[in-house]
């Protein structure tokens, strides 16, 4: 009786871990690399910016403080990024160097 039991309880087992993994195989091939990367990153927050601080740290030497963290973090809400130190870096946020005021200027410190 203990061995049809256990024989049981093996059965459903297996079977539980093979519809996991027949499941984790069908949803990972109906998406590209990429944007499977993208929805895991956007559904458990892995790629969340911090403009508060990113700005912080990227106005931090600037002579108006206020003025340079509202831009730049009307910048970072909409770009999702901020060039890393105090000053240039622009070629690694192309959003982020690309947007420009009314007066064709750039927009973003």
């Amino acid at each position: 009786m203990k061995l049809l039991g256990l024989f049981i309880f093996s059965i459903i087992l297996f079977q539980g871990f093979s519809e996991a993994l027949s499941a984790a195989n069908s949803t990972g091939n109906s998406l590209t690399k990429e944007e499977n990367k993208a929805g895991f990153q956007m559904k458990y927050g892995l790629k969340h910016l911090n403009c508060n601080y990113a700005c912080a740290m990227r106005c931090s030497r600037s002579s108006r403080k206020n003025l340079c963290n509202r831009a730049c973090n009307s910048c970072c809400f909409q770009c999702k990024c901020v060039p890393p130190g105090t000053y240039g870096n622009h070629h690694l946020c192309p959003c982020y160097a690309s947007l420009r005021t009314h007066g064709n200027r750039p927009k973003c410190p």
